[in-house]
This record gives C-alpha cells, structure tokens and sequence, in this order.
C-alpha cells in the first residue's frame, strides 16, 4: 500500500480547528531569515486552500508552510527557503499559488524548480498573473495552472497548462458570490489532482511524463 502523499501548502497558513481542513500532519513559518515554529493563519486564505486540498483528496496529508502574515505578500527568499524546506521534509506536491512578473527572480526560480525536480518532487503554481506569464508558474517543469470553469487542459508557453473552478469549497448557507474566490483555489484543486495521481501512479513518472508531453491529456481532467 502506498503512503499518503504529501501537499506543502506555501500559504498564510492553516486554522487547525477548522472544521473543513482535515488532517495537518507537519508545519513551519518561513520568513526571509530562517524558520520559526507555528502556522497559525491569521488571513483565512491558507485555511481555505487546504479545505478544498482536503476536501478533494481527504486521503493527503497536509504540510502548512505559512509565507504569508499579516497580507498576501512575501519575499523571494522567504519563497525559495519555503521551497527547500519541503525538499527538505519528503514533501511530494508543493502548492504554491503565488506568481510574480519580475523578470530578476527567473534564476533563483529555474534553480529552485531544478532542486524539486532532482528530488522527485512537484511544484503547482499559478500560470499568469493580469495576463502575463508568471514566475514561477510559467516555467518548464512547472504544473502552471490557470482558472477557468472547469477542469481541461491547454497548452501555453510552450507546455501544457490546466485549468479548474476557481473556488474553495462551498460554506453551508453562504451564497457562493460572498466566498472567496481566485486562481489559488484553481492551484488548489490541481495540486489534490496531482496527489491523486501519483498516489495511484506511485511515483512522479506520470506527472514527468504529462509535463513533456502537451498532446497527453491526465487522466482525471475532462476534455
């Protein structure tokens, strides 16, 4: 029987006691300088992307890498050292719903999807941000991931890309128009895909394979 894989949620962190979040079996904050015990989510952002992460693979187990305190912006040191750190911990799936256009990260980006890759690992991330490509969504090696209705895949910037609702899960009695709402939910449901996969795959073959080749289509995506 295979082991439950592991999502790192890169994130403002997790509320624990809360109800739809599941099982968070690991957690750090990570901030520019180094590591500090705790994830409390103060924001609610990071509570609501391990919800639909847990709701749609409840078989998971959830890692909270708080990135994120106090608003929805970090640094690129705290990113990359967040990166390392789930290298660091056999964490498999590494949800990261971020993006930046800044063209100086792109090295310190390309370096850190070269560690993932070499240690087996994957990085979900968000493809495009006000209709640019992304870092570090839009490089190669990445599962870039663009919102959309529903589930299907594309092809841009020379791979292929994938889309989802962009929506956490649903709160009982609330209208859907007053939740949140976002391409980091769309990340969030790809990255439970993803887990999903390698889980019956058994390894990361499968999502290498799907990243080199464009014409495939995965197979829990609809056409």
């Amino acid at each position: 029987m295979n082991r439950p894989v592991r999502i790192g949620v890169l994130d403002s962190g997790v509320c624990c006691a809360h109800p739809h979040v599941g099982r968070i079996v690991d957690g750090i904050t990570i901030i520019s300088d180094g590591a500090i015990a705790g994830y409390e989510d103060n924001l609610g952002h990071g509570t609501a992307v391990a919800a639909i992460i847990h709701h749609l693979n409840p078989d998971a187990d959830l890692v909270a890498i708080k990135i994120f305190d106090g608003k929805l912006a970090t640094s690129l040191r705290a990113v990359v050292r967040a990166i390392d750190w789930c290298l660091d911990h056999d964490i498999q799936v590494i949800n990261l719903s971020l993006g930046t256009l800044n063209p100086e990260y792109r090295n310190a980006f390309s370096d850190a999807v070269d560690r993932t890759q070499a240690a087996g690992a994957v990085i979900v991330s968000a493809l495009e941000m006000n209709g640019q490509p992304a870092l570090p969504g839009s490089l190669a090696g990445v599962v870039g991931v663009m919102e959309a209705e529903e589930y299907k895949v594309c092809h841009r910037y020379g791979k292929p890309v994938y889309t989802a609702p962009p929506f956490p899960r649903d709160i009982p009695g609330v209208p859907r128009e007053r939740n949140l709402k976002g391409v980091s939910f769309a990340v969030a449901r790809i990255s439970a895909k993803v887990a999903e996969t390698w889980s019956t795959d058994g390894s990361p073959s499968h999502w290498t394979g799907v990243l080199r080749s464009p014409q495939r289509t995965p197979d829990f995506l609809s056409s």
